[in-house]
């Protein structure tokens, strides 16, 4: 495996947890790191660096983000982000792998994008769910905050140094395992 396609994959694996956050910022990063040519992608994402592409993503990042701050519809858009953010997150992991069979990168894309992705779009659902029921929703905007902010270092980390970015991946993932067994246990 060449340099290449290790850091391919470390650039899709941090844009795939900050697909958890929110799900159009590390596309418009992409976007913008493809029509700048900072990163090549594959011959059939070219596309994503279009000036259409990135204006669309664009327009949609900033809807996304002021969405999240309407009381309620940051739950409905959470309902919703789960799954998107797993086909997302499987996309960009797609999209950035270069250099390998496409039996390895799909897997990669599913197992490692999606599944990061979704992770972190869960763990995010449920901490906006609690904070709505705890303090009826009067925290949510800290925390909407929170995310649109995370989302944008981790796309950034994940543009200008993947490395790091994965190893900001391993820790989100290990504080997200954590979150769990402390809910899981308090439950019990």
């Amino acid at each position: 495996m060449t340099p290449e396609a290790i850091l391919s994959i470390f650039l899709g694996i941090g844009l795939a947890a900050s697909v958890g956050f929110r799900v159009f910022v590390p596309l418009f990063a992409l976007s913008l790191a493809a029509h700048f040519n900072v990163w090549e992608l594959n011959d059939s994402w070219l596309w994503i660096g279009s000036l259409t592409a990135v204006v669309t993503l664009g327009v949609a990042t900033i809807v996304e983000i002021f969405a999240y701050y309407i009381p309620f519809v940051d739950n409905v858009l959470d309902t919703i982000a789960v799954p998107l953010a797993a086909i997302a997150g499987t996309a960009v992991m797609v999209s950035t792998v270069v250099d390998l069979s496409p039996v390895i990168t799909w897997a990669l894309a599913i197992i490692a994008g999606g599944g990061t992705a979704a992770a972190v779009a869960g763990t995010s659902s449920v901490t906006r769910l609690a904070s709505t029921t705890t303090t009826a929703g009067l925290a949510n905007p800290v925390i909407s905050t929170l995310e649109t902010g995370t989302a944008i270092v981790m796309s950034i980390i994940s543009v200008f140094l993947p490395v790091l970015a994965v190893v900001l991946v391993v820790i989100v993932l290990f504080i997200i395992f954590r979150l769990y067994k402390k809910f899981k246990s308090s439950k019990a």
